[in-house]
């Protein structure tokens, strides 16, 4: 996946250590539905060190594997707002998950949708034909986000009576033009 994609809006690129802060403050907006190993907890865990532990993990997960999940910036007020990119996660290298989230802050303006847009034009030309996703039943805003992007309902529903069902999602990009859905 190329390292740095650009939009009319955004501009996605590598995750920098400068960047625990503002990943932590993400952890802290986490809806208190989503699993406690993703949210900050009572103690303050992850801390900023340790976020940054994290992001230096991710780096090395995309240099091995050749897939990124890519900071987002605005283009006109640098500054991490957010995540979008391509995972193996519970998915295969051949079809990659898309994942993504934006901070508070910057929600309802079509970034999420604009950002994974960009994504799936890397993922068509890298030859794949399908891209999941994961998303918690009560996670109505990127349902919109996927539905936009053409995603239906897969067969797959992982249970989860805390913290709430995953629901599978897949997109076959094999029959899609390439760049069509970028800003």
């Amino acid at each position: 996946m190329e390292s740095e994609l650009v939009t009319d809006r955004l501009r996605l690129r590598p995750w920098l250590l400068a960047d625990s802060g503002a990943v932590r403050t993400l952890w802290l907006e986490r809806d208190p539905r989503v699993p406690a190993r993703r949210r900050i907890d009572d103690a303050g865990r992850p801390t900023e060190s340790e976020i940054g532990e994290l992001i230096e993990a991710q780096l090395e997960e995309s240099a091995a594997s050749g897939l990124s999940v890519l900071a987002i910036e605005r283009r006109v007020a640098p500054g991490f707002i957010g995540y979008c990119g391509l995972s193996i996660g519970d998915s295969t290298l051949n079809e990659p998950e898309i994942v993504f989230e934006l901070a508070r802050s910057v929600r309802g303006r079509g970034y999420a949708t604009e950002a994974a847009s960009a994504v799936l034009d890397t993922a068509w030309t890298t030859g794949r034909s399908r891209v999941w996703a994961s998303v918690r039943e009560w996670n109505a805003a990127s349902f919109r986000v996927l539905s936009k992007l053409g995603f239906t309902e897969a067969a797959r529903r992982d249970p989860d009576p805390d913290h709430g069902d995953t629901v599978w999602l897949t997109l076959d990009v094999s029959g899609q033009e390439r760049g069509s859905r970028r800003s």
